[in-house]
């Protein structure tokens, strides 16, 4: 498991065609991607499981804790996106609530974003 940051902070100014605005990349994938929406409600539980694919999480609202391979928690929250490797297992758990997209594929590099230190 590895913890990335999306925040704005960690963006790059987008000045082209006269725009103003903070961009991230998040991915690329030459492959078929499923890309979803996650809403957790108070004590809401991603239960352990192994991934399918590689898979990233990206908190948009809210806070949770993650586990993955290690068996370590790691408190997320917006702004930080989880990346767990094909058949890693993992949880996400919340007890406020939290929003996260998803995004799932055979190829998918994280490593357009910042990298948390640990």
């Amino acid at each position: 498991m590895e913890i990335y940051q999306f925040n704005k902070e960690n963006g790059k100014k987008i000045t082209k065609f006269d725009s103003n605005f903070i961009m991230n990349r998040i991915t690329h994938t030459q492959k078929s991607a499923h890309i979803g929406v996650m809403h957790l409600e108070k004590n809401g539980i991603i239960g352990y499981h192994q991934a399918v694919v590689p898979q990233l999480l990206l908190i948009v609202k809210g806070e949770g804790i993650v586990k993955g391979k290690e068996d370590s928690s790691i408190t997320v929250k917006s702004g930080n996106a989880v990346y767990w490797e094909k058949d890693e297992w993992h949880e996400t758990k919340t007890e406020d609530g939290l929003t996260a997209i998803v995004i799932e594929s055979e190829e998918l590099d994280p490593t357009a974003m910042t990298l948390l230190e640990s």
